[in-house]
């Protein structure tokens, strides 16, 4: 199972080629629902955010295989519905930690927390570091991208604050990395290497957490 989950990650642009060819226009449904779910439910926080927008920009730039098939995607729709798709998220998981937040960090699946209170403290230390910016910032970074809303939510923001700062957030996540992947995805450097481009968006991405948890060690 992890093995195929990592598989899907690393070899991202064969997948969705495939997908994009067998699908049709559901894979428009498909790219919403795995965006929307990532930020909008907070125990999956495991899913593919910056590498699936930055892919699918390469896709809407076209794809070609050696078999001189063509795969393509919308751009205008997948700017438009992704976005959407993550501002409908975040507002989800607002609304979860607002009304059940505090009960969902008691359940317990297995003998486990459902809801990692690391993950939460952390997230909470991005809350006091950067305010209510946390909502902007946390869209580019794993993992507390899916907690800063339902902890934004626990914490009782007031939602015309969350609100603003969730659209901004989601246009400006979407935006970048769909358009990145649009302009730079189909260079020779990028498809021969997909896989090391993916990995290195995965580092950039936790690269604040990184370092926060150094000066964190450092100050201790």
């Amino acid at each position: 199972m992890l093995n195929d989950f990592f598989d899907f990650l690393l070899h991202l642009d064969t997948h969705l080629f495939t997908m994009i060819l067998d699908y049709g226009v559901w894979i428009y449904a498909i790219l919403f629902a795995i965006i929307f779910i990532e930020t909008g439910l907070v125990v999956m926080p495991f899913l593919p955010g910056d590498s699936l927008l930055f892919a699918a920009g390469t896709f809407c730039a076209g794809v070609q295989n050696s078999l001189g098939e063509t795969a393509q995607l919308d751009l205008w729709v997948i700017l438009i519905s992704l976005t959407a798709a993550a501002i409908l998220g975040d507002s989800l998981n607002y609304y979860l930690g607002k009304t059940i937040g505090l009960k969902m960090l008691s359940w317990k699946i297995f003998g486990k927390q459902l809801v990692s209170q690391k993950h939460i403290d952390k997230t909470q230390e991005f809350y006091d570091n950067h305010g209510a910016k946390t909502i902007i910032l946390a869209r580019f970074v794993p993992i507390v991208r899916t907690f800063a809303p339902f902890v934004a939510g626990v914490g009782n923001m007031h939602f015309g604050k969350f609100i603003k700062y969730n659209v901004i957030g989601g246009i400006t996540w979407v935006l970048l990395l769909v358009l990145v992947g649009f302009f730079f995805g189909n260079l020779s450097f990028v498809k021969n290497n997909f896989e090391l481009v993916i990995i290195g968006i995965v580092i950039l991405s936790i690269l604040p957490v990184i370092i926060e948890f150094i000066r964190s060690k450092f100050k201790k």
